[in-house]
């Protein structure tokens, strides 16, 4: 048998006459005529045998000529190995583009929700001026109330500028606002130029301001408080004006009636003081 050649072979020699003989040994074995036809699967085996001794001699006469040492790589493993590494630094590539491709996208994002997030805010600041505009507009441009029995239903004759005041407040301390509107609203129509129409106006203003007519609460205080009378109910008047502002959204408007109680009515009493402050972080005044 050739075995025992072999490690004998092994034991005895260095690296070079190992690989000597074991491609002798190889070579022997491959040129030994068989007794039998070999099959497929033999020749196969016979054909690899012959390939791994080829490459043997090559690493022995390599190693012999160059003295440096020999590293064995199977070639096909060699070509996988740089075949998955181009893959992987493809892929690599790729990735690297998508994440920049990813990070322009972000940052487009990102600037066209700030674009928009200034835009709706400087939609906001035109939208309430404009309502401001309109607002002073419709002030300047509503015609002073008139002084016409057509303009309410007429009062009864036998009912004096007193009497009904008098109904009016009574009504609204029953708590019939409704009525109590109709009444003031009689009175400030039929009695406008006596001295209680500015105190009928604010009580007038009042039963709106109730039912949430702001716009028309904001025009009967407005004619409650004109020339800045100095009573009792005067300072109230002011805040239940700022107060209607701020429910028309006109907070401007709303603060500079606020500086103006300040200024025409130092001596509120301390709740009216109170009202004005929470109407002032209502609507954001400043200073």
């Amino acid at each position: 048998m050739m075995t025992p050649r072999v490690s004998a072979a092994l034991k005895a020699a260095p690296f070079v006459a190992v690989l000597i003989a074991v491609t002798a040994t190889f070579a022997a074995q491959a040129q030994t005529p068989m007794p039998d036809p070999l099959d497929d699967r033999s020749v196969r085996r016979l054909e690899k045998m012959e390939k791994v001794v080829r490459e043997l001699r090559s690493i022995v006469f390599q190693g012999r000529e160059s003295g440096k040492p020999v590293v064995v790589q199977d070639s096909e493993s060699a070509e996988l190995l740089a075949s998955l590494t181009e893959r992987v630094t493809d892929l690599e590539q790729s990735l690297t583009r998508n994440n920049a491709t990813g990070e322009a996208l972000t940052f487009d994002l990102q600037q066209t929700q700030k674009a928009l997030v200034r835009s709706e805010a400087a939609n906001k600041a035109l939208t309430d001026r404009v309502a401001a505009l309109e607002a002073r507009i419709a002030v300047l441009e509503t015609p002073p109330p008139v002084e016409t029995a057509e303009a309410e239903p007429a009062a009864d004759p036998q009912a004096d500028a007193a009497a009904l005041f008098a109904q009016g407040r009574r009504l609204m301390t029953e708590g019939d606002n409704v009525g109590a509107e109709t009444t003031f609203g009689r009175y400030v129509a039929t009695f406008g130029d006596t001295p209680k129409a500015p105190e009928a106006r604010y009580w007038l203003g009042k039963t709106l301001t109730a039912r949430g007519a702001n716009a028309e609460a904001a025009s009967a205080y407005i004619g409650a408080i004109r020339g800045w009378p100095k009573t009792a109910w005067a300072p109230d008047a002011v805040v239940e004006l700022s107060r209607a502002l701020i429910a028309q959204r006109l907070p401007a408007d709303a603060c500079q009636t606020l500086a103006e109680l300040s200024r025409r009515y130092p001596s509120a009493p301390p709740a009216i003081g109170q009202r004005a402050q929470a109407a002032r972080l209502e609507a954001k005044c400043t200073g």
